[in-house]
């Protein structure tokens, strides 16, 4: 099985938050040879955004943020250029009204014919009652 993942599950691999139980699980299914993730390469600059502003909130120490990074850093994901996938996600983001940050890792579903799992309940819902819909899933499904 492959999906999509985006920085919302990404981050929850590794800081304790709600629905990390459930990125957990999704790790453990990918280390185990399961599934196999895909994420376009702005994951990395999302994350690595994520991880700043916990630094900078004093949820993470310095040292966690370069341990967190060196483990993402790792994790064998199967990357997309977000070059290639522009055109189409400035199209989506434009019909569907949503981010093109967020457009991006629905276009690499889209194009792989597979699903996208996101922590971001928001975008779950708005792209629910679209055609979109089969394209996306959110992390807390069990």
């Amino acid at each position: 099985m492959n999906l999509v993942i985006d920085a919302s599950v990404l981050i929850k691999f590794y800081v304790p938050e709600i629905l990390s139980a459930e990125a957990g699980h999704l790790l453990a299914r990918m280390q185990r040879g399961e599934v196999a993730l895909r994420a376009p390469d702005l994951l990395y600059a999302e994350t690595g955004n994520i991880l700043w502003k916990k630094q900078r909130l004093g949820e993470l120490t310095p040292s966690d943020v370069e341990e967190i990074a060196e483990a993402i850093i790792s994790l064998p994901l199967n990357i997309e250029t977000s070059k290639s996938l522009l055109p189409l996600a400035l199209d989506v983001g434009m019909m569907y009204g949503i981010t093109v940050y967020d457009a991006i890792y629905i276009s690499t579903a889209m194009v792989h014919e597979i699903r996208m799992v996101t922590a971001d309940r928001k975008l779950v819902d708005t792209l629910a009652k679209t055609d979109l819909k089969e394209y996306v899933s959110w992390l807390g499904n069990p």
